[in-house]
């Protein structure tokens, strides 16, 4: 075996990342690691495609981590997400697992396979106050340029975009004083879906979820005291049923302006992954259509060739 010490399952979302995590996992005897910005959440479930019965494999259940770890109305970060990573990596490690990550937060997977050097980032209020009245494009182009750890996939509210430019800012203009980071040699996967599929695959899943009762998920987060602010911050799922939940959109609108916006942030999660690529982390692309027997078999082959 080469000398991988993680696996990583990337790709955009409602591309079958997670069922394809947990039957490696399985096959590796290990435990998955998230790397999902919303299922961080509790109470979040069925608007973050939470399916944990998604991790009984054959009867058998697989360990996983960084799922239901904060309450709802909280702003995890990817300082956070690293720190996290990294103490259940190494626990992992010590004890023998080739741990697999799996998500499609391009940011939290970057800054783990380019071992980000990362800090706590405090507010900035001078920035965030100069920012203010900006529209979400405008945010967007600011974002875009900068050089690092730039990420547009999960910034569709105004405020997500500003928090992200004042941290580009912050290590734009500090030194950091970190931990070391572990030498990370991951075989990076990723899930090619089409673009016909993908669409369909979205389509599907958000009028499954719907059914499924995932207003009355946000109708009950927000009666447990959430603000309806800090729903809108979460974007997607939470930023548009939250809107229709005050009344601000139709069920009609809703439904229809959520779809679009998560065909576009699946775009965005692709074009992200190819600058993944571009900055020099590999990705084997391996076709999404193909059943999780072939692609488990395909990363084993992988993970057992020659130098």
């Amino acid at each position: 075996m080469k000398s991988y010490n993680l696996v990583t399952i990337l790709g955009p979302t409602a591309c079958g990342k997670t069922t394809l995590a947990v039957a490696l996992a399985d096959r590796l005897s290990t435990a998955v690691i998230s790397a999902d910005s919303r299922q961080v959440y509790r109470s979040m479930d069925l608007g973050t495609g939470k399916d944990l019965g998604e991790y009984v494999y054959e009867g058998r259940n697989v360990p996983y981590h960084l799922i239901d770890i904060v309450d709802a109305g909280y702003k995890y970060n990817v300082f956070e997400y690293q720190r996290d990573f990294l103490n259940i990596f190494e626990h992992l490690r010590s004890e023998g697992q080739l741990p697999v990550m799996c998500g499609g937060t391009g940011m939290y997977l970057e800054s783990v396979l380019r071992g980000y050097r990362l800090v706590e980032v405090p507010e900035n209020k001078p920035l965030r106050e100069s920012l203010e009245g900006k529209s979400i494009e405008e945010l967007t182009a600011i974002l875009q340029g900068y050089k690092q750890l730039h990420n547009t996939t999960d910034v569709d509210t105004c405020k997500r975009a500003i928090r992200a430019i004042e941290i580009e800012e912050y290590y734009r203009t500090s030194e950091a004083n970190v931990r070391d980071f572990p030498q990370i040699s991951s075989l990076t996967i990723g899930l090619d879906v089409s673009r016909e599929l993908r669409r369909e695959r979205i389509t599907r899943r958000l009028h499954e979820r719907l059914q499924q009762g995932m207003v009355d998920e946000v109708r009950g987060i927000l009666a447990s005291g959430v603000a309806p602010e800090d729903l809108i911050y979460y974007g997607l799922e939470y930023k548009y049923l939250t809107m229709y939940i005050i009344g601000e959109l139709t069920y009609d609108e809703m439904v229809s302006q959520l779809e679009i916006a998560i065909h576009q942030f699946a775009k965005r999660q692709m074009t992200y992954f190819r600058g993944m690529e571009r900055r020099g982390v590999p990705i084997h692309w391996i076709d999404a259509s193909l059943s999780t027997e072939e692609k488990v078999e395909s990363i084993v082959r992988m993970l057992n060739a020659e130098d």
